[in-house]
């Protein structure tokens, strides 16, 4: 169980992802600093209680129109050997000092976790609350599974989602999965047929409005 401790990031991670954002292939905006507010998200337990996970949802006002992102992040307490490139920032922390923040694609335990959670069996817990499950958190599984863990994934990142090719431990045998992470979401947002899971939640507009869309899928490959 992950605890939510109410104090302070200094840098805050929305400072954190106003620099890091605009390097990114699916940022829409050019030539501006992001405007983010959080407008939503949720949060999965690490089984060994040592990284966070969170799946935040960032907010761009600071064009035409707003733009929401999704943002897999992952909180460590050291650096996180051979992920060097998915390194947002490093932050102060009130409680816990000093941690390493990670986009989650990156991190093989928010991977092995997602990978949990689009075949169901991994409950979404509330962003800013300890021990209380999110049932506006939604996944839906048709697929037959998979017994193993993680082995590698291969990271590509596209002009509105990152891929996540991840080959796995499962025995007999080993299966080659896709998860798809959308970045750029859209309200209304559905699972295209060929999805095996998929998970969707919620966020609010700057408005107050409420929106829905898919934030991950999982596909299946051949090895």
């Amino acid at each position: 169980m992950a605890i939510v401790h109410r104090t302070t990031m200094t840098p805050t991670k929305l400072e954190h992802l106003a620099s890091w954002l605009p390097t990114q292939p699916w940022y829409l905006g050019t030539g501006r600093t992001p405007a983010l507010s959080k407008s939503g998200g949720f949060r999965l337990d690490d089984p060994e209680g040592e990284v966070g996970i969170e799946f935040m949802v960032a907010t761009d006002d600071s064009g035409d129109r707003p733009v929401s992102y999704h943002v897999p992040l992952s909180y460590r307490a050291a650096p996180l050997e051979g992920a060097e490139q998915g390194l947002i920032g490093t932050s102060e922390h009130g409680v816990l000092g000093q941690r390493w923040i990670y986009d989650g694609t990156h991190d093989p335990v928010l991977v092995a976790q997602l990978l949990e959670l689009l075949q169901d069996r991994a409950e979404p817990q509330a962003q800013s609350l300890t021990d209380t499950p999110d049932p506006s958190v939604v996944v839906h599984f048709t697929g037959t599974g998979v017994a193993g863990g993680v082995l590698s994934t291969t990271v590509t990142n596209g002009p509105h989602d990152t891929r996540l090719t991840v080959d796995t431990a499962a025995s007999a045998p080993a299966r080659r999965l896709v998860l798809q992470v959308k970045r750029v979401l859209q309200p209304g947002d559905t699972s295209p047929a060929d999805a095996s899971g998929h998970v969707t939640a919620g966020w609010r507009s700057p408005d107050g409005g409420e929106n829905r869309a898919v934030f991950a899928l999982l596909h299946d490959t051949d090895s």
